[in-house]
């Protein structure tokens, strides 16, 4: 039986494989026996176990032989069932996309993440069409949270695979989507990191779409380091730039508006002494009201919200016919949803989020943004099986917060800070805007200690 790896971050496990106490094959050979014990059936779409074994196989001869590509070099990965592997077909987590063409090629950053050594373990399931922040899907199952200790609970999506795969340990991180908080929000409610990095920062090509002015990408792992670790590789550089340093000051804002409405009073208790330890910790903190919040909450009203319409425009042909019955009924609602806005709103839409982005930008003046990552821990599945209406209703309430910087072109990291009701995670979320990916990383990784508590 291998060694068992359960539960080490990517810095533990390159650990291991540089000082020759494990191979990337020993390594590799446990994550799938992991995988198989687990439990859990439905975190999976694929295993790519030929593929993994093959390509810790040269991991290992290229560390015996000194040629080592870095400390990533060997790391077991999954891949949310979005992007692109060469000779699978790419589900995005929809049976009437199994039987597509199979890929001809990896992904961009499949393939450099290959390139920094990294073993491909398999996809990992998802929300049907990325379009849930709930994790239920009726085709594939739905991953349970592996935190819960009552009831089965969600995940989170739609990025739930992902999240189960490293919260339960089975290793130590998986590629994500976020559109409108698909990282983050299973990050939260399963206690581990989600970094979103800044629309752009990656290659998108190879990756299944929903709304291509929202999409972004980023890790879901163990801790910050391991997240700017593979945040290098997934942009091709040679190392991270980013580096621990005691000397940074952390100048956040913290919204009086939209994040805290009908938030769990354990959500925001968690959150509250997390801001204390970070105040204690020297952080600069500030409460002011973000007007670009009850903006976009008034233009989800009047015009829709962008991503429905991006995702109709997607999807529209599919929603005729008897394909729609294959698909889930929520999701084929939502996406209906798009029809209703014209392109005069499209357009008016994206004119509003450009002004609103900008004033964003000059009302932070080079702050971060914290906020809880969702104002509740993650919901029992069976009631949101049973209710449809309440499943828009959680699914809405579950988007909000990390929604806002979706729309306002922000990047963001959920980093765990406690929990709440029934002994659930709770997530704090860091947010910079376009482009401070560095900022946001740096402080962080300064920071983690503190809001983890």
């Amino acid at each position: 039986m291998p060694r068992p790896v359960s539960g080490m971050s990517i810095a533990e496990l390159s650990m291991l494989i540089h000082s020759g106490i494990m191979s990337p094959v020993e390594i590799a050979e446990a994550v799938f026996d992991a995988i198989d014990r687990h439990t859990d059936k439905s975190v999976f779409t694929s295993l790519l176990k030929d593929r993994a074994l093959a390509e810790a196989a040269t991991a290992a001869r290229r560390v015996a032989e000194g040629r080592s590509l870095g400390w990533l070099d060997g790391i077991p990965i999954a891949w949310k069932d979005l992007f692109d592997i060469e000779g699978l077909a790419t589900t995005a987590g929809s049976a009437v996309l199994a039987a597509n063409t199979p890929a001809a090629k990896d992904a961009a950053v499949v393939d450099l993440l290959r390139q920094a050594g990294m073993v491909a373990i398999g996809r990992t399931n998802m929300s049907e069409f990325a379009f849930s922040g709930i994790g239920i899907n009726p085709h594939y199952g739905t991953p349970h949270n592996p935190r819960s200790t009552d009831v089965p609970r969600v995940s989170g999506g739609s990025s739930s695979g992902s999240a189960v795969a490293v919260a339960a340990g089975l290793l130590p991180v998986a590629i994500g989507t976020d559109t409108g908080g698909s990282i983050r929000i299973p990050a939260a409610f399963n206690g581990i990191v989600g970094y979103k990095a800044s629309r752009g920062r990656y290659s998108m090509d190879g990756v299944f779409p929903l709304a291509k002015s929202l999409d972004c990408l980023g890790p879901l792992c163990r801790s910050v380091q391991d997240a700017i670790w593979v945040d290098a590789a997934m942009r091709g550089a040679t190392g991270p730039e980013i580096m621990r340093s005691n000397d940074v000051t952390l100048d956040i804002v913290v919204p009086e508006n939209g994040v805290f409405d009908g938030a769990e009073p354990g959500v925001a208790a968690a959150f509250e002494a997390a801001l204390l330890r970070l105040e204690k910790a020297g952080a600069r903190i500030e409460r002011i009201r973000i007007p670009a919040f009850d903006a976009i909450a008034d233009l989800v009203k009047t015009r829709g919200a962008l991503v429905t319409a991006e995702a109709f425009a997607l999807h529209r042909q599919r929603l005729t016919g008897t394909i729609a019955d294959q698909i889930d009924p929520r999701v084929v609602a939502r996406i209906r949803l798009g029809e209703k806005t014209t392109m005069a709103d499209y357009v008016d839409i994206l004119d509003i989020r450009r002004r609103l982005t900008q004033e964003t930008k000059d009302l932070l003046a080079g702050r971060l943004v914290a906020s809880p990552s969702v104002a509740h821990v993650a919901p029992a599945i069976d009631p949101l099986l049973a209710d449809d209406d309440l499943f828009f209703a959680v699914n809405g309430k579950t988007l909000r917060n990390t929604g806002f910087g979706n729309f306002l072109d922000w990047c963001g990291i959920s980093i765990p800070c406690g929990t709440g009701d029934a002994n659930m995670p709770v997530g704090l979320l860091l947010s910079g805007i376009a482009g401070d990916d560095e900022k946001l990383l740096t402080a962080a990784l300064r920071y983690e200690d503190v809001i983890r508590g």
